[in-house]
Parts: C-alpha cells; sequence; structure tokens
C-alpha cells in the first residue's frame, strides 16, 4: 500500500466535500449505490466492521482496511469509517490499496 499517495487521496477527497463520514452515513451511501469503496480504521468495532464489510460484499463495493488513527490523520476527521463515491477518487485509492 502506498500510504502517502492514499493520504494525500483522502485529504483532498474531504476538501473536495466528496468524503462520506460516519458508520450510518456510509450504510446509507453504501445501499444507495453512492459509495465506491469504503476505507475502515481498524479501531472499529467488530461488530461495526462485519456488518459494513458484509453489506460492501453483498453491493461488490472494495474494502480497505487501514491501520488504527490512518483515517483521522489523514482526513483531520475523527471517525473510523469513510465511503468514497465512485469516480475518480475511489479509483486511486483502490489503485494505491493494491
Amino acid at each position: 500500500m502506498n500510504e502517502t499517495r492514499l493520504k494525500s487521496l483522502m485529504g483532498f477527497c474531504t476538501r473536495a466535500g466528496q468524503g462520506i463520514f460516519g458508520e450510518e452515513s456510509c450504510r446509507k451511501a453504501l445501499q444507495s449505490g453512492k459509495a465506491g469503496l469504503l476505507l475502515l480504521d481498524e479501531g472499529i468495532s467488530e461488530g461495526s466492521g462485519d456488518r459494513l464489510t458484509r453489506l460492501c460484499a453483498a453491493r461488490g463495493v472494495p474494502v480497505c482496511r487501514l491501520p488504527e488513527g490512518f483515517l483521522e490523520e489523514a482526513t483531520g476527521r475523527p471517525g473510523k469509517t469513510m465511503a468514497v463515491p465512485p469516480g475518480n477518487f475511489s479509483e486511486q485509492m483502490i489503485r494505491c490499496t493494491d
């Protein structure tokens, strides 16, 4: 994983107002097809992480697990989940995590 590039993309996505934060907001984005990638901080509770991961699998949305604190460090936003809409940001982030 190219952490430096991923952090940069996450920051740009947040500043562009395209990041969706919070478990409930991410769940809604996944259900409505407005998420092209889900980023999960390792600090998320096991139950919440499992629920979101199952929903992603059902919708065909890739999931990237990040080291604890990575999401907040990259975006400046507290929380454990971030959904990224389908498009350029999500495609580039997926390439960074391969």
